[in-house]
């Protein structure tokens, strides 16, 4: 399929899989809209007019032409130059010629809209009952210092190694992210797992955690032990980045009794024990690849396309469609 089609059927995917309703997500890019509208000439130009159409910021199409055909994909984690030099060097082989080099997080301009996409994290939490004020306000704090953190970040590094080798580069992150996090909320809501031990055995049994512990990285309790009672389960992996470090109180108050993330900073982490939360860390790089994983599945599968995936970079193409 072309560039063009495989971007915009990745942003469908992931809005498919948000934790926001889809008339949220519609409202959200009618305003987008209305504002693009109001604009002057001048202005329009230097809109970003995938916020037209696409709801999450740290996801885009940073290097190459739209209409280039798509079928071979280098995809990975984390693609940097390096990456984007490897590809090069297989396209001196026809047989090998990369398409597109995927990564799943965001560089370039996606990088810098990395804070936009947390706002996705209220809408989850009122979900689970906490109050749309409280996390609103917690929230906000939180995307100010993500917001200001990446600013004097060199975001096009890796964008303009590709650009010079011309190499078209994308990333999905939220898209991807909710993907992981419908398809194990659904899991545990399906298996209604008792204890910890017993979370653990159903994160064991997905080829990417296992494959994880293999690799010494398994999932892990950080807070409860084996035996504590799961009760309601919050999965804690969309939405950009970690959330407010001050938000944990409020969710053991709306009933939640287990996290399951992909990483825990330490200050997080001493703040969920204080408020009597268990914690299990699933694993990062686990998580982004079945996030990944599952994104592609779908993309096959709604296209009737079957794509030719590399995988570098701590990615591991595992089919589950």
């Amino acid at each position: 399929m072309k560039l063009k089609d495989f971007y915009r059927l990745a942003v469908e995917v992931g809005i498919k899989n948000d934790p926001r309703p889809r008339e949220e997500i519609e409202r959200l890019l009618q305003e987008e809209r209305k504002a693009f509208e109001k604009l002057e000439a001048g202005d329009k130009e230097n809109f970003d007019q995938d916020r037209l159409f696409n709801p999450f910021g740290d996801s885009r199409v940073l290097a190459g032409d739209p209409e280039t055909e798509v079928r071979r994909i280098l995809a990975g984690i984390d693609m940097d130059a390096a990456e984007i030099l490897l590809a090069y060097i297989l396209n001196r082989d026809e047989n090998r010629k990369i398409d597109l080099v995927l990564a799943h997080h965001p560089s370039g301009r996606a990088l810098a809209q990395l804070s936009q996409v947390m706002a996705l994290q209220v809408d989850l939490l009122t979900s689970f009952g906490v109050t749309p004020s409280v996390a609103e306000q917690l929230m906000e704090k939180r995307i100010g210092e993500i917001e200001r953190r990446l600013l004097p970040i060199n975001h096009n590094r890796t964008v303009d190694v590709a650009r010079l080798l011309n190499l078209p580069l994308a990333c999905l992150h939220t898209p991807a992210d909710n993907c992981v996090t419908r398809y194990l909320s659904d899991l545990f809501r399906e298996k209604s797992p008792d204890r910890l031990k017993d979370v653990l055995e159903i994160l064991r049994g997905i080829p990417e955690y296992r494959n994880s512990s293999r690799n010494s990285v398994p999932p892990k309790i950080l807070s409860g032990s084996e035996n504590s009672r799961a009760g309601k389960i919050y999965v804690d992996m969309t939405g950009g980045t970690e959330g407010s470090k001050d938000i944990y109180e409020k969710q053991a108050a709306a009933g939640i009794s287990t996290l399951v993330g992909m990483h825990y900073s330490e200050e997080a982490l001493e703040k969920a024990k204080k408020a009597n939360l268990n914690v299990i860390v699933a694993g990062h790089i686990a998580s982004d690849t079945l996030g990944l994983n599952l994104l592609l599945d779908q993309l096959e599968r709604e296209s009737g396309e079957s794509l030719d995936v590399v995988a570098v970079s701590g990615f591991e193409r595992i089919r589950h469609l």
